[in-house]
């Protein structure tokens, strides 16, 4: 039985995501509105493959290389393979995960399968990203904010149209965030397919689904300010710290990530 908050009329990213990387958790209007903006932008089924590919890259340089065992990751999806908290656990089994999500279906599914080791944490939360205070008190629970965090912003930033407001909502939760945390954020851009995915992005934002705002590269890097960012800097998603490849460098797409420190 459907959960009486969840609806199924009316698209949804979380869904569409899930159906673009070969899921089961979506329904017909979902499956819909992702063919339609597949059509005009073929690149978005690659792009939400590639992104669990840097999930995993990012996830292992700030366990491995900064030594960070927590996790914030806001705006979490509905859970696939190689989740946050699998990645991070799977390198370090005392690792502490906790995800924040505002949709009814993405927290069902969480109680059931975001089930982590016994030596960590898992846990998960009902809460918006336009409400920090709200996801900074609930985190502290599971957290231990006196040690590093990694603040996991992934594909979600788009979803604040207003530039002011993503960037306020992105200091607020860093900013009891010790020396030594991280900052990873992805989102969608217009660097390489231009006005096509423009017309994409516009087509779909008409619909009854919850709109999103490509950002250039000067907009995403913004969300740094003050920070210490990694190399290579603020790059496609293919292009930051790939895995070798023997037929070569990797083509960019139009989803940027950074990686930074907060010193």
């Amino acid at each position: 039985m459907n959960d009486p908050k969840i609806d199924t009329t009316v698209p949804h990213s979380a869904r569409m995501w899930n159906y673009w990387l070969g899921g089961k958790d979506h329904y017909e209007v979902d499956r819909v509105a992702g063919d339609q903006f597949a059509a005009a932008f073929p690149d978005i089924v690659a792009i939400a493959r590639l992104s669990r590919y840097l999930l995993a890259r990012i996830v292992r340089h700030v366990s491995v290389e900064a030594g960070v065992t927590q996790f914030l990751d806001v705006g979490t999806g509905l859970p696939t393979v190689d989740n946050t908290h699998d990645l991070a656990q799977r390198i370090n089994p005392e690792a502490r995960v906790v995800y924040v999500d505002n949709d009814p279906l993405v927290l069902s599914h969480a109680r059931a399968l975001l089930v982590g080791t016994r030596e960590g944490v898992t846990d998960y939360m009902d809460a918006d990203l336009r409400d920090p205070a709200r996801i900074l008190a609930g985190a502290a629970k599971s957290l231990d904010f006196d040690r590093p965090v990694a603040l996991m912003l992934m594909g979600i930033l788009g979803y604040v149209g207003d530039h002011e407001e993503a960037y306020a909502i992105v200091r607020t939760l860093m900013e009891p965030l010790p020396s030594g945390s991280y900052l990873a954020v992805w989102d969608g851009s217009n660097v390489v397919t231009g006005e096509a995915l423009d017309k994409a992005q516009d087509d779909l934002n008409e619909g009854p689904g919850a709109p999103y705002t490509l950002r250039n590269h000067e907009e995403i890097s913004r969300f740094f300010d003050g920070l210490e960012l990694v190399e290579p800097g603020v790059v496609p998603i293919t292009q930051w710290r790939p895995d070798p490849d023997p037929f070569g460098p990797p083509s960019p797409v139009d989803a940027l990530v950074g990686v930074a420190r907060k010193p």
